[in-house]
């Protein structure tokens, strides 16, 4: 998909505006903070386990053919059965053709990133298929008509009232804001979809190429009923999801774990090899695994974004953003948000259809602070943004409103006089324009940046003003004496 930078900034522009959407944000990113601060102090080495899950990292996508291989061979070992996507139509087929061939009516859906970067939910009801999500998170998501704005907290933009509101109004149940009758209301909706599944669609956290299991983290348990009720399982990965060995899924199980929710591992952990046995009650009937590229081989490739590949989807770096607590996700206008999301759209959506996105960075450097895997987001969005200025196709169209202001600043910093005439010019537009201190308009393309922020007061130079502070120092020095 193309995204609108017309509709980006007018859903940014919104939510800066909406402080019920500000202190949800806040509160919300601020104790999954507090969750994995207290997470991580449980560890006595907790930079030295972040190394070992960058290498463990490093290792697997350098190997990543071969582990990808291994994956198929193993999974086709245990009766499952491997398909290879290399863009979201092809996965969208892949999936369409399987529902097609086994009589599927209604699916159930763990939460999964890869089904939204897809697209899955449209072309599923395009074909007539009712598809349910079963998060709780994503079925509140679901019910509003919205897409996820948060990594693993699909519907962390609202609050309970609106949550009351929306059961209220589409399921007709009364309206309350109490948390535990509302998951009930959901929890009474959602078993009798999953009794009536045909078949469950899933992600996976991580798959391991030596045995070909597929992992999924949880805390509801839904997950575990999509993939066990139903007779078909379908789950989709990203193809960087692999590791080599166990030892490598334990490491970022641990790291995942407390990142994303300070837990020591997920309240449900579900590894899946193929399809259920002969003497096995639990399971499907049949299991695919989804191999999905979309974009990830061309990442690898690249010598600086390919580290966004490394991404546990933990979502930390989300929880820490300045940018994503004024604005939230729905403002990126795709599936990813928050720094990674930047890294991610800038590679997964078509040809500069994300490179404003990389303006939505303040290069606060609290991303890579918490991130579990040591990713350097600051670094990579600024080798973004200068890839971005030496684009002809993105630069000609922004010389004035991004170029040409830097330009004018470096050419006067260098010639002190003329810098001091447009200080003192400033000045005297400040007197005329801004005579009560505070800006209320700016020209041209400064207008849209400066109706959202405080603009400072243009000052005389220090130089000017050194002698009168000095005698007002010395007046007060006097009086203290005194």
């Amino acid at each position: 998909m193309e995204l609108s930078v017309k509709a980006v900034k007018k859903k940014a522009t919104e939510a800066a505006r909406n402080e019920v959407l500000h202190r949800t944000l806040s509160d919300a990113g601020d104790r999954f903070v507090s969750l994995r601060e207290n997470g991580f102090n449980q560890l006595e080495d907790p930079d030295g386990l972040r190394a070992r899950g960058r290498a463990i990292k490093e290792k697997c996508l350098a190997n990543m053919p071969n582990l990808l291989r291994l994956l198929e061979k193993k999974v086709t070992d245990a009766g499952g059965v491997v398909h290879w996507a290399k863009d979201g139509p092809t996965a969208r087929k892949i999936i369409l053709n399987l529902a097609r061939q086994h009589g599927v009516k209604t699916v159930v859906k763990g939460k999964s990133m890869m089904t939204e970067e897809i697209a899955l939910n449209k072309a599923l009801a395009e074909k007539g298929i009712e598809a349910w999500e079963t998060d709780l998170g994503e079925f509140i998501v679901q019910l509003a008509g919205e897409t996820p704005s948060h990594i693993i907290a699909p519907a962390i933009h609202k609050n309970r009232e609106e949550v009351g509101r929306l059961f209220s109004a589409k399921l007709g149940v009364p309206y309350t804001t109490n948390p535990e009758e509302l998951t009930m209301v959901a929890r009474k909706v959602l078993r009798e979809k999953f009794l009536g599944a045909d078949m469950g669609i899933t992600g996976g956290n991580m798959a391991v190429a030596e045995t070909g299991t597929l992992a999924l983290f949880e805390n509801e348990g839904n997950i575990r009923l999509s993939t066990s009720l139903p007779r078909v399982h379908v789950a989709i990965i990203g193809i960087e999801k692999v590791v080599e060995t166990w030892d490598d899924f334990g490491v970022l199980m641990k790291l995942l774990s407390r990142s994303a929710a300070g837990q020591k591992m997920p309240t449900y952990l579900s590894l899946i090899t193929g399809p259920k046995k002969a003497n096995e009650q639990d399971g499907a009937e049949a299991f695919h695994l989804v191999l999905l590229d979309n974009g990830r081989s061309r990442m690898l490739g690249d010598r600086v974004l390919r580290d966004s590949l490394f991404c546990l989807r933990c979502g930390a770096c989300l929880n820490v953003c300045p940018v994503y607590k004024r604005v939230g996700g729905h403002a990126c206008g795709w599936v990813y948000s928050g720094p990674i999301g930047i890294l991610l759209d800038s590679e997964l959506l078509p040809p500069g259809s994300a490179r404003d996105l990389a303006f939505a960075c303040t290069l606060c450097g609290a991303c890579a602070e918490v991130c579990p895997v040591l990713i350097e987001h600051p670094k990579m969005i600024l080798d973004f943004r200068r890839r971005l200025a030496e684009d002809p196709m993105w630069k000609g169209p922004r010389v004035l409103s991004r170029v040409l202001p830097v330009k004018a600043y470096s050419w006067l910093s260098v010639r002190p006089f003329l810098f001091r005439c447009a200080g003192f010019l400033a000045r005297g537009i400040q007197r005329v324009m801004a005579p009560s201190g505070e800006w209320k308009w700016l020209p041209g393309p400064l207008a849209e940046w400066g109706s959202r922020r405080k603009i400072p007061r243009f000052k005389r130079p220090f130089s000017r003003r050194w002698k009168a502070l000095k005698m007002s120092l010395k007046k007060k020095q006097g009086t203290g004496g005194g």
